[in-house]
């Protein structure tokens, strides 16, 4: 949220025209999928993360079963309270809530790989505030997370200044055209700071001997045990814990 309204803020005049103006019925719309979207992301996910990823759910990995647990009937509730919020009704009508959610939570490029389905740029800007390779939340708030779960100090950098620099740039690549997040100048240190912080994370952390270790016999074990054969309903998927 904090990333969303930041971008939405700082706008330069050359992708200003892309960009919904705050407190609009489109702004509104797409900081409540933004939301939504972040809690979304990581439904899919097995327990103990990556771990067995790829010998229990294959090469679709666990985004597939993320879009399969938002169309499952349990959030079918949620997504119905959705549908009558007010700035829902007022410009947007004809775009699906639900849709945007997923294809929002899981990133373009899985997307396009499930569905053979493209963003338009400003989704592809809305999803890559939490999918994004680099300043993605997702990262941000895994390498925080896991710094203070582990007592060290090589996760921690200053968030808040890195989001305070971000900006909504050209894609350098594809063309004023298209959209990607970028940095502003005078932040430049702040993304020297994540960087930092996620390579003495993995040297230290991700990498370390005995992790490898466990996750080796871990992914062992859960590939002997957890499924004997493919996931074929959601019941059975979310039927897997950790317990």
């Amino acid at each position: 949220t904090m990333i969303f309204e930041k971008v939405c803020k700082s706008v330069r005049p050359d992708v200003f025209h892309f960009v919904p103006r705050k407190g609009s019925a489109e702004y509104l719309y797409w900081r409540r999928v933004l939301r939504m979207a972040a809690l979304c992301h990581d439904l899919g996910h097995l327990p103990f993360s990556h771990v067995a990823e790829k010998d229990l759910l294959g090469a679709k990995g666990h985004e597939e079963w993320t879009l399969k647990v938002i169309d499952s009937p349990y959030l079918q509730p949620v997504w119905e309270k959705l549908k009558k919020a007010p700035s829902y009704l007022e410009d947007l009508i004809e775009r699906d809530i639900v849709d945007d959610i997923k294809k929002i939570s899981v990133g373009e490029e899985k997307w396009k790989k499930l569905t053979s389905q493209s963003f338009t740029p400003w989704e592809r800007i809305v999803s890559e505030v939490i999918t994004g390779d680099f300043f993605g939340a997702d990262r941000i708030d895994y390498l925080l997370r896991d710094a203070k779960s582990t007592g060290v100090a090589y996760g921690l950098f200053d968030y808040h200044q890195l989001i305070e620099m971000l900006r909504i740039l050209p894609s350098a690549e594809r063309g004023a055209d298209e959209l990607q997040l970028g940095i502003d100048e005078n932040g430049l240190e702040s993304c020297e700071a994540l960087l930092l912080a996620r390579h003495f994370m993995h040297r230290r952390i991700y990498q370390y001997s005995s992790v490898k270790a466990y996750n080796f016999h871990l992914r062992r074990y859960m590939k002997a045990n957890f499924s004997k054969k493919p996931f074929e309903s959601v019941e059975e998927f979310l039927g897997v814990s950790d317990t």
